[in-house]
């Protein structure tokens, strides 16, 4: 084991680094206006975020895991429904659909690690209400036979887009390809503030108005709360923040993609690298490999000096908070194999060239 991270998996740093003279001048401003809470910075924000995804609505929110949970109670899913969402993701998917007390169901998911619209129609049932796709990696999942289920079922279909602004859709941007979608602004994620944060889409003005009263303990004015809400709210620092970096993020994710294609190229003998499809625009958030012997491998790696992650070890539907949750008879297989062999490279748009070719050295000389 290398004493020294030659190249991390992030490094948040360096990006604060290169934006601080900005930064420091618009924590300046917000804080001179006296105005922090659910105010011009974050009607800004939410304007110029719907125009970017060519949508007509757009709510910031505390974190995108309560963006999904006041798009569901919006949508009045609830005790006794159920929401097929993808085995892979982060917990917050399943969390968010047991948050509002509606079961989560999850299905398997194709090689791409994005959810299987054939195990998405056959998991359909009288209790279905909606489909929750993770557009994982930041690759648009398959949305055109995702809607064909929907609209057989008249289901909604919940965009869960935490890990890709940015991606594309057969020309369109995900954030309006279903009825409501939901990104992360997290510290991870390719548009990040400084502590967590999110935004709600949806071309609905029904859905566009009961989030807002939602995110904000049900209020319609100061003194009456019409429903049950909770506080949610993108706070003025952190929505100037993220205008701010929404006018950088295809710059970014031109340095993601930049960095993908450089492995893709390089990799592609080693070890199963991810595949772009031709109606597809990824932003790669992670960039996640397929590889045998993922273990010594990522023990290798982390010898050569070089950080590697599993996302995620396990899957929502392994977790022990939804055992009870379950239906034995649903089964993931394809889930299961794939989560054996995954492993996340280092990838971020302030890593340098030297360092993309260290970890491909890496991988490279492993496999030699």
């Amino acid at each position: 084991m290398s004493d020294t991270t030659i190249v991390p998996m992030i490094d948040l740093g360096r990006q604060f680094r290169s934006f601080e003279g900005d930064l420091v001048e618009i924590f300046r401003r917000v804080g001179r206006s006296g105005m922090y809470v659910d105010g011009s910075e974050l009607r800004k924000f939410q304007v110029e975020f719907a125009e970017y995804c060519d949508v007509p609505y757009a709510v910031g929110v505390g974190n995108a895991t309560d963006g999904l949970a006041i798009v569901l109670q919006g949508m009045g899913i609830g005790r006794g429904d159920e929401v097929i969402t993808a085995a892979n993701s982060f917990v917050a998917s399943g969390g968010s659909i047991a948050e509002v007390g509606a079961t989560p169901v999850f299905a398997d998911i194709r090689e791409d690690l994005n959810i299987d619209p054939g195990s998405v129609a056959r998991l359909v049932t009288s209790r279905t209400k909606a489909i929750m796709p993770v557009h994982l990696t930041g690759q648009p999942a398959d949305m055109d036979a995702l809607r064909e289920i929907a609209n057989t079922h008249s289901l909604k279909i919940i965009e869960d887009a935490a890990q890709a602004v940015g991606a594309c859709y057969k020309g369109k941007c995900v954030g309006g390809l279903g009825d409501a979608a939901v990104f992360s602004l997290h510290p991870l994620k390719n548009l990040h503030v400084y502590g967590d944060g999110g935004v709600i889409t949806t071309k609905s003005s029904e859905i566009y108005n009961t989030c807002i009263q939602i995110r904000n303990h049900g209020l319609i004015d100061r003194d009456t709360s019409v429903r049950v809400g909770r506080n949610s709210r993108l706070d003025e620092v952190q929505a100037a923040i993220a205008t701010y970096k929404l006018a950088q993020i295809d710059d970014l994710n031109e340095r993601f993609r930049a960095i993908a294609h450089c492995y893709s190229n390089e990799l592609s003998s080693c070890v199963v690298v991810p595949r772009e499809h031709d109606d597809t625009y990824s932003v790669y958030h992670n960039y996640v490999i397929q590889a045998e012997n993922r273990d010594a491998l990522k023990e290798h790696m982390a010898s050569c000096g070089i950080a590697t992650k599993i996302r995620y070890p396990r899957l929502i539907n392994q977790q022990p908070a939804y055992g009870r949750m379950l239906d034995p008879s649903v089964q993931t297989p394809v889930a299961l194999r794939v989560n054996s062999r995954i492993l996340s490279l280092p990838i971020f748009p302030e890593m340098t060239n030297e360092e993309t070719s260290a970890v491909i050295n890496a991988v490279q000389d492993f496999y030699s």
